[in-house]
């Protein structure tokens, strides 16, 4: 890391110019790269969103006994709203309230797994899925409120369009379940599916990979990310882009054979929000330690303004572009953290006199590389502040009619009633 007012260098990756000693003297109430050797830290590192990106109605206990478990066709039934792809609407980080550098206790009251004194239990906000897929009871799908009668998340942490795909046309199981095309079937069955829900190819497009190798830019080389990444993005997001069409083909094959015409259900393809601000809004500078140490957002600017202004809108408009040609309705979620990002100036993390609240905190979940809080697979995704705020953002553009594309901002200040839509561009 360079001293105060050092700026990167574009030197290759395998000459180390940081002292990453540096580091180890900070003090031990800080998150993120804590006393951690170069080793340690880069296996940690990697593991950044790895597993990834309501407590869930799991298809079985759908099919098994109670109100509406027959098999109901096309118009009949309990109306469902079923979420589907990968964690940025699953629910992963669904358990965090904001971000503090409290490590005990309720970690000043953002945490939503905390039991009593040192006990935590993730399952109150995963359920049976903690640690694994993620389906957080915050999740889209459950935030959204009553746009249906049920709410069913297929959605996991981590998953790739294969995961979507049905099994007879390519699809792959993950983390024990079968693929999410396949789930559908039997929920379109039970249940008169009116909302589809799809977030899906940033796992595709490597995410986690790209996260991992800005950070370690920032924390053990003196170069930029954004260069390389951009050159890896580009070469790979034509055949990410096909297979997303093709996710969405899966998704209507299964409804045809469940006997759905396509206009008696919509599919609402949505792109992805900026977990980081841009360098100008971050409340920290990047000449120290700050946005590593305190921040847990360990960027350099010009990475930043890159992620923000260059590879979110390429995914979005590039997302945008086959929810046209699929017949999809598009939801435009790139500005929805505007000012909530993590470490973002109009934001605050939670101290014991700055109460988590959805008006002032962070909307997305910082980078906890050390594990001191919970699962580093958390790290960059809408937190539970976050996943109200995409709940209301499905409400609002199912409301509208199924053939408009609309991006979904926030109100400076406000909570999660404060969002609203404008036409996508």
């Amino acid at each position: 890391m360079p001293p105060a007012g050092g700026t990167p260098t574009s030197q290759p990756r395998d000459a180390v110019v940081a002292d990453f000693g540096v580091a180890e003297r900070r003090s031990s109430a800080v998150i993120g790269f804590r006393n951690v050797s170069k080793d340690r830290d880069r296996s940690r590192v990697r593991r950044l969103a790895g597993a990834g990106m309501v407590v869930p109605l799991a298809v079985s206990a759908l099919l098994a006994g109670g109100a509406g478990t027959s098999a109901a066709s096309p118009g009949t039934g309990p109306t469902a709203v079923v979420s589907m792809g990968d964690s940025y609407i699953s629910g992963e980080a669904g358990r965090w309230k904001g971000n503090s550098l409290t490590n005990s206790g309720s970690r000043n009251g953002t945490d939503r797994g905390w039991v009593s004194g040192s006990t935590y239990d993730p399952a109150k906000v995963y359920g049976t899925t903690a640690g694994g897929c993620h389906r957080s009871d915050s999740a889209e799908v459950r935030s959204a409120g009553a746009i249906a009668d049920v709410a069913v998340n297929l959605a996991c942490s981590g998953a790739v369009s294969d995961n979507v795909f049905r099994s007879s046309n390519g699809g792959v199981s993950y983390k024990g379940e079968a693929p999410q095309a396949d789930q559908l079937a039997a929920v379109a069955a039970s249940h008169d599916v009116k909302v589809i829900a799809l977030s899906i190819g940033g796992n595709d497009l490597g995410f986690a990979d790209i996260i991992t190798d800005c950070a370690l830019d920032f924390v053990l080389w003196n170069s930029y990310c954004y260069d390389d990444q951009q050159y890896g993005v580009d070469q790979k997001i034509d055949a990410v882009m096909g297979k997303v069409g093709k996710s969405v083909d899966e998704i209507r094959a299964v409804m045809r054979a469940a006997g759905y015409a396509d206009s008696s259900y919509r599919i609402v393809l949505q792109s992805y929000p900026s977990p980081i601000p841009r360098g100008a809004e971050n409340r920290y500078t990047q000449s120290d330690w700050s946005r590593l140490n305190t921040g847990g957002c360990p960027f350099w600017n010009r990475d930043s303004d890159w992620a923000r202004d260059s590879l979110v809108p390429q995914i979005a408009n590039r997302i945008k572009g086959v929810a046209a040609a699929k017949g999809a309705q598009f939801l435009d979620l790139r500005d929805m953290m505007q000012g909530r990002e993590v470490c973002a100036k109009a934001s605050k993390q939670v101290t014991s006199t700055v109460p988590a609240s959805a008006k002032t905190s962070e909307w997305a979940r910082w980078i906890d590389n050390n594990e001191s809080q919970g699962l580093i697979q958390e790290s960059m995704h809408p937190n539970h502040f976050g996943q109200l705020a995409a709940g209301r953002c499905l409400a609002l553009v199912v409301a509208q009619p199924a053939s408009s594309g609309f991006s979904c901002k926030n109100t400076a200040g406000g909570d999660q009633t404060g969002m609203f839509l404008t036409p996508a561009s």
